[in-house]
């Protein structure tokens, strides 16, 4: 496995797309254990028109799912095609999110992500959410694996 993704091959992994695929790109990846979700937060993104005009900030509950995504990306390229063809990931739970400085247009967030643990098909992820090298957000989540409909 290569230690990047691009765009293309994250829309292969997983389900999101346009406007609710958050992440660019997935760099770093160590399989099953950590990467590094990269977020290119514009102007045109969809939700800068209405969170807040003429002073956008990227929504907390934004960077969230952009941690789901990433942790999702990072799981389904490490674990064999076939446990994952055919499933979604589901967010079960999010644990001591904390949003220290509002993220706005443009900038890059980066989104370090690392697997604590997994038990079945229930896994435990936490993440720090940065811009220029200053802490923006970190989180704890969960996250299972179920088949799709």
């Amino acid at each position: 496995m290569s230690d990047s993704l691009n765009k293309e091959q994250i829309t292969k992994l997983l389900p999101h797309r346009e406007p609710m695929l958050l992440i660019d790109e997935l760099i770093n990846i160590k399989k099953l254990f950590s990467a590094t979700a990269i977020v290119n937060v514009k102007k045109e993104s969809f939700f800068v028109q209405g969170h807040f005009p003429g002073q956008p900030v990227m929504p907390g509950v934004l960077i969230v799912e952009a941690f789901g995504q990433a942790a999702a990306a990072l799981t389904a390229a490490g674990i064999d095609k076939s446990v994952y063809e055919n499933k979604l990931v589901f967010l079960m739970s999010v644990e001591k999110a904390r949003f220290r400085s509002p993220v706005v247009p443009d900038c890059k967030l980066e989104l370090n992500i690392e697997a604590i643990r997994s038990h079945g098909r229930v896994w435990k992820y936490k993440g720090e959410a940065f811009v220029s090298g200053k802490k923006m957000a970190d989180a704890q989540w969960s996250a299972t694996i179920v088949d799709r409909k």
